[in-house]
């Protein structure tokens, strides 16, 4: 079992990475159920994976209650909160409690930004079943639920107790799924780490096609340097941890303009976003052409959109450019852009003028 663990003071936790954890995960739940129910949260599409969990914990002698929500972005709602909070209430859950959050990023945000209110905080174990939650969205605290301004715009920081991680569950997961969940991986490597994007390069078809000892390598990997960039910023005050927000910028505003729909699901974005982030760098001379060409090749290879026309977006430049204006960073009117010197070379630049975003927009195929 590879072992990771996020440094955070008291607030200290392990990653646990290993094939078949999830049929031994009362092995590490039952020492945080202290003998009471434990509460399941997930969606309507991880039968199977519920199934396996609760019959490890019923042998384990942990009596478990389960709350199943809608599957999708939908879910990450107003609504659905107030739903899932009068349910864990109903349920009697205590502040000393860990509530079990089994299932994609939507299930992850909505159970953490839950337990971050409920009775003013309690904990909560992420169990993540998705290629996208394994290395992003399960590590580091963010939790959220979406609003008609956006996405994420309402949420804390929360982190978990503890992130149970099975690349064995992959093996369910849509393809679709699958390559958006991939996406985030080769971030890492186009954030600060060229070796692993070659990696990405020589590996990254291979994983996706199922190769489970790839698909583990990639999970650590990435794991490992999410939990470096969170323990160096927890809260995002000093500018480290916005290097994870590579492609989010341009992403988000092309989730947004599909209506955070199936259209185009948050990977794509991301993939999308990326190739857009090295290519406005390579418009403003800064960062290779090169670069940003071998960056969108990559995504094409695998079957992630590499730009605009990819992505279906037909909206002007103006448009995706006001979906921006929307974004959580925003600060004092000036929106925060990761840009890129080369790959590997990603760097924070607070001066991005957004009518040269607009420009570079407008100017991309549809």
């Amino acid at each position: 079992m590879k072992t990771i663990t996020v440094e955070l003071g008291a607030r200290t936790y392990p990653i646990l990475i290993e094939a078949g954890l999830l049929a031994r995960a009362a092995d590490h739940l039952a020492p945080l159920a202290r003998g009471r129910t434990m509460a399941i949260v997930t969606d309507e599409n991880l039968a199977p994976h519920l199934a396996t969990l609760q019959g490890a914990l019923t042998a384990a002698g942990v009596a478990s209650e389960t709350i199943v929500l809608e599957p999708g972005e939908g879910s990450k709602s107003w609504a659905t909160l107030e739903r899932l909070c009068d349910r864990l209430l109903d349920l009697g859950i205590e502040r000393g409690d860990h509530v079990v959050a089994l299932g994609g990023g939507v299930i992850g945000d909505l159970v953490g930004f839950a337990c971050a209110i409920l009775k003013r905080g309690c904990k909560f174990v992420q169990i993540p079943t998705s290629l996208l939650a394994q290395v992003d969205s399960s590590v580091g605290g963010k939790t959220a639920i979406n609003t008609r301004a956006g996405k994420n715009l309402i949420g804390a920081f929360h982190q978990p107790a503890m992130v149970l991680i099975d690349p064995a569950v992959l093996d369910t997961l849509p393809p679709r799924e699958l390559r958006a969940g991939y996406a985030e991986v080769v971030k890492y490597g186009l954030i600060d780490d060229f070796a692993f994007f070659e990696w990405c390069e020589a590996n990254g078809a291979a994983l996706l096609a199922g190769d489970l000892e790839l698909r583990e390598y990639a999970i650590a990997h990435s794991v490992a340097a999410k939990a470096r960039i969170v323990a160096a910023d927890e809260h995002e005050t000093n500018g480290t941890r916005a290097l994870l927000n590579l492609g989010h910028t341009f992403g988000h505003a092309l989730e947004a303009e599909t209506g955070f729909s199936q259209a185009l699901i948050h990977g794509e974005g991301v993939a999308a976003g990326c190739a857009l982030a090295f290519g406005f760098s390579a418009a403003q001379g800064l960062c290779p052409g090169q670069d940003s060409t071998r960056v969108a090749a990559h995504w094409r290879s695998v079957g992630l959109p590499d730009g605009l026309a990819a992505a279906r977006i037909e909206a002007s430049g103006a448009k995706l450019v006001d979906h921006m204006r929307h974004d959580k960073k925003m600060a004092a009117g000036t929106l925060p852009f990761l840009l890129a010197r080369g790959i590997g070379r990603t760097f924070l630049d607070k001066t991005v003028d957004l009518a040269d975003v607009e420009a570079f927009l407008d100017a991309q195929p549809r």
